[in-house]
């Protein structure tokens, strides 16, 4: 495997010396866009818009128009988006003007063509906002904040788009989530 990977070195290395140097790629994988969108500082990097990811897209979608979900709490640290887990991914801003930025959100759902259903995390306060629900702290926050999930939001996660697996959410909060979505959705 590593001679795998140092014939890729070499291969970009001997490519890389014979074009002009460009400045490094930001490490978040996002690439600079040509100009600055509305609302973006001139010269930071661009999220790609669900366009650009093609099948790795994380996508706001319309709960009501789904179909039945069938919600199942079965987190599994193997690498993949589970319901019941914590995943980050590319999040389109509620402007959907085509920005985003990685953050949180918790699968809850599988459906039957490999997506998944994700609902976004939040560590602003909340209380007493019932399209919030509390779920506590974990080690998707690594400074410890309580997080809320927000139920108005729902996005279809492809397996290809979850950028790392942090952690399982407590059964009881997972519960609370599921009886909210149930409730607002009419989800079965």
């Amino acid at each position: 495997m590593s001679s795998f990977f140092s014939r890729i070195g070499q291969a970009l290395r001997s490519a890389l010396s014979s074009t002009p140097k460009a400045p490094p790629a930001p490490r978040t994988g996002v690439k600079p866009g040509p100009a600055a969108r509305p609302g973006q500082l001139p010269g930071t990097p661009q999220m790609p818009s669900p366009g650009q990811l093609g099948q790795s897209a994380t996508v706001e979608i319309d709960p009501r128009k789904i179909g039945a979900v069938r919600m199942t709490y079965s987190p599994s640290t193997d690498g993949a988006p589970d319901p019941g887990e914590v995943v980050w991914t590319w999040v389109p801003f509620e402007e959907r003007d085509g920005r985003g930025k990685d953050r949180p959100v918790l699968v809850v759902a599988a459906e039957r063509n490999g997506t998944y259903l994700a609902v976004q995390l939040t560590s602003k306060p909340h209380q007493g906002n019932a399209e919030f629900v509390p779920i506590g702290s974990g080690k998707w926050d690594a400074a410890g904040r309580p997080s809320w999930v927000n139920i108005d939001r729902v996005f279809r996660l492809h397996p290809g788009g979850m950028r790392r697996e942090t952690a399982g959410l407590p059964a009881a909060s997972f519960a609370a989530v599921e009886a909210r979505l149930r409730q607002r959705y009419g989800w079965h």
